[in-house]
């Protein structure tokens, strides 16, 4: 029985997802040059700036369990993007981060 071509273009695109993910841990993420932290920096400045609440929230968690930042380090991302990603971007980015501390102070 011969698959149909939605069958075909699901697996492609899974296989497609497979593949970014494994070059992007593999590689992206991975590198020499900038360190994890780095990477992180950068790409939560990119999604504040691009207003993606969820990612943010999932990287900002990350980087704190994992001891990349620091509450005080994270206010203070808070403070510096407001500045460049706009007032109300910020107003949520400070809520957001006040959360994610009291629950990470809470254990």
């Amino acid at each position: 029985m011969s698959d149909s071509i939605d069958d075909l273009d699901r697996r492609a695109r899974g296989m497609k997802f497979g593949i970014t993910v494994e070059h992007m841990f593999a590689q992206v993420w991975s590198g020499e040059t900038l360190t994890v932290r780095d990477r992180r920096l950068l790409l939560v400045g990119l999604l504040v700036g691009e207003g993606m609440r969820e990612e943010v929230e999932l990287q900002l968690d990350a980087a704190l369990r994992t001891g990349e930042l620091t509450p005080a380090e994270l206010r203070e991302i808070v403070v510096f993007l407001t500045h460049y990603a706009g007032w109300p971007r910020g107003a949520k980015l400070n809520a957001q981060v006040e959360e994610l501390i009291d629950r990470f102070m809470r254990g």
